[in-house]
């Protein structure tokens, strides 16, 4: 199976988390979207990555696609409870974090237009998104190790993905200070190989 993502994606870097957790082997294929050459659009009309291309040929996506499939293909590392609520409790993180990735990623493409063309209230629009996501994580989190349960899920990889992307864009949301409880969750997962491993690059 192949993997067209970018180092930088979020999105992406939650697929490659669970494929190192799973151990389920990808051939990775980076690609940058601005390019006119790149093959996404190809697989995925909407030309987002990631894009599974399965081995059959057949293309896979998005991230929240990607991961059920991985998930089902080996029984290795269960990243999602079987216990239905559990199921759904780690599904709705999954979603939140995403969401507020969305957010994050809207709010950024709009400051890279050019000062004269940005949209000010769209942009704080989009923050505020990304700030209420926060702080309804922060609290839903509040002292447990983990998202959901007593082990890691795919809940804690997608919050863990979402704040990576956060501190690569948006230092100055000082989480340390006003998300510690995310701070503190972020650090623990920074502490396995497969976070260590797909870190984003500086930027």
């Amino acid at each position: 199976m192949k993997l067209l993502y970018s180092k930088t994606s979020p999105y992406a870097r939650k697929v490659r988390i669970i494929a190192a957790e799973k151990h389920i082997t990808l051939e990775l294929q980076e690609v940058v979207l601005a390019e006119p050459d790149n093959p996404v659009p190809d697989f995925n009309p909407l030309g987002k990555i990631p894009v599974l291309i399965m081995d059959d040929g057949e293309p896979l996506y998005d991230s929240s696609v990607i991961v059920d499939y991985l998930e089902q293909r080996t029984p290795v590392a269960h990243l999602l409870p079987q216990d239905t609520r559990m199921r759904f409790q780690v599904k709705r993180w999954e979603a939140l974090s995403d969401g507020v990735c969305d957010a994050a990623v809207s709010a950024m493409m709009e400051r890279r237009r050019a000062e004269n063309l940005q949209d000010p209230s769209w942009i704080a629009r989009q923050m505020t998104k990304v700030e209420r996501g926060l702080s309804r994580m922060e609290t839903d989190l509040g002292d447990r190790s983990f998202c959901v349960g007593e082990s890691m899920t795919l809940a804690d990889i997608a919050l863990g993905c979402v704040m990576a992307y956060l501190n690569l864009r948006y230092p100055e949301l000082d989480f340390d200070k006003k998300y510690p409880k995310l701070a503190k969750h972020y650090a623990r997962m920074m502490q396995r190989p497969s976070f260590q491993e797909t870190a984003p690059p500086p930027v």
